[in-house]
């Protein structure tokens, strides 16, 4: 495994502005937070500041060379890492003491980010492989972002994104939706200039004034009395809802009993509420101390927001009946409409698939990683891409990390908390597999 990965960035907007921040956890350097610096390969690690919104005392915004081409970074091995696209603007970072990095907001008015039109790619590179993803869970950028990865031994693997208009089609199919359920789906657009500029998950509703109280109640109630024991349309000997933990515990199988709690093997979930099922991390979908528990969740909790419980009594479950019900994650369902090959994460656990299934999460991953092409602007991405980025054709700040820059790395070593909730999704959830794999 590389000690540094080399990142290629493929500008196909029509922007001659456009920048490129990296930033995330040295893993040598004792997991301390990093920027890379203007040049595309410098580290700065930022010292703790002694207030809060304190700016970066170094210019790590990495200018994009001209729309058509290719700028070329290098990273090195980094955990929760964050390469952030910003297009006509810069994007603002700021630290509080710690230091805790306090990252662009798209919920906060006041944010200097607020007006800025970026989106983001999540990976991690550690001594096992390079692990990386588009993500929706948030919200839905107007940048379009694509990926490729080349490996020494194996095909190019490629999620190609929303194209150009991708984001007008989850506007217009948010809209639509509205008018079908009178729902506030349409709420969720932000328009500057009468034009989307950005979507918001549902999980951020109330950002926007909206509020989606009550909505998947009465799927809730569906799926409890499906799989109840006191139901006076069901025998007590079919309608068992069965889990694929896909780890130590293997499939579990239960039903709701009299109490109302639904019995998975040893572990007991209460009824989750709209608030639970858009997070998917409160209320019985918060883990804990259990394993058999933390693997139950991801997968529950992943056929309620696609609505396929009633569907299919085995959980995870298959494409073909995600997001059919009226009462369904409908933001999620226009994304993955609007995305190319249909990947992207649009909620926090859509990396569960069913064993042996197709991912729909938007990840490339690989032991052997040669170049990650990251194309922006909704251009296209493949394997051409990627060939030529390897060829370094019109590339740009090439090099290395500098594995021993003697700056103050502060005291980070652990994940700085955020400005706005983040989803327990991306790399998260993966390094959450490779823990449930460990206990195998």
């Amino acid at each position: 495994m590389p000690d540094s990965l080399q990142i290629a960035i493929h500008n196909t907007t029509p922007s001659p502005t456009a920048y490129a921040y990296i930033t995330g956890l040295a893993l040598q350097h004792s997991s301390s937070r990093v920027f890379l610096q203007s040049n595309g390969h410098t580290l700065y690690f930022p010292s703790s500041p002694s207030s809060t919104g304190t700016p970066l005392a170094v210019d790590c915004a990495i200018p994009l060379s001209a729309p058509g081409t290719t700028t070329s970074v290098t990273i090195p091995q980094l955990a929760g890492g964050r390469l952030y696209i910003s297009v006509d603007a810069k994007l603002t970072f700021l630290l509080n003491p710690g230091p805790a990095l306090v990252e662009p907001s798209v919920l906060n008015p006041s944010d200097p980010n607020a007006e800025v039109n970026f989106g983001f790619v999540e990976f991690t590179l550690n001594e096992a492989q390079l692990f990386a993803n588009i993500s929706y869970v948030d919200f839905a950028p107007a940048v379009p972002l694509a990926l490729a990865l080349t490996t020494t031994s194996g095909p190019t693997q490629t999620v190609t994104g929303i194209p150009t208009t991708g984001l007008q089609e989850v506007a217009q199919g948010l809209r639509q939706q509205a008018k079908v359920d009178g729902r506030p789906w349409d709420k969720l657009i932000v328009e500057r200039n009468g034009t989307p500029f950005r979507v918001l998950a549902p999980t951020h509703a109330g950002a926007v004034g909206a509020s989606f109280e009550g909505y998947y109640e009465p799927y809730v109630e569906r799926v409890w009395e499906h799989y109840s024991t006191a139901s006076t349309s069901n025998s007590n000997t079919t309608n068992v809802l069965s889990i694929d933990t896909q780890a130590a515990a293997g499939v579990v199988h239960g039903r709701v009993n009299p109490s109302g709690q639904l019995e998975l093997g040893a572990e007991s979930f209460a009824k989750p509420t709209t608030a639970d099922i858009f997070s998917c991390n409160s209320g019985p979908f918060t883990t804990g101390p259990s394993a058999v528990r933390n693997a139950i969740i991801p997968r529950l909790a992943a056929g309620f927001v696609r609505s396929s419980l009633l569907t299919e009594s085995t959980q995870p479950g298959t494409p073909d009946a995600f997001y059919k019900e009226a009462v369904t994650d409908h933001y999620a369902r226009v994304v993955h409409e609007a995305n190319t090959d249909g990947k992207g994460y649009a909620f926090a656990y859509d990396d569960v698939q069913v064993t042996g299934g197709g991912d729909l999460s938007g990840k490339v991953e690989a032991g052997d990683p040669q170049l990650l092409t990251v194309t922006v602007g909704g251009g296209g991405v493949g394997a051409a891409t990627a060939a030529k980025a390897t060829a370094g054709v019109v590339q740009q700040n090439v090099g290395g990390p500098e594995r021993e820059q003697k700056q103050d790395q502060g005291n980070a070593t652990g994940a700085a908390p955020r400005q706005e909730p983040h989803q327990h999704h991306g790399l998260r959830a993966h390094l959450d597999g490779l823990a449930q794999k460990i206990l195998r």
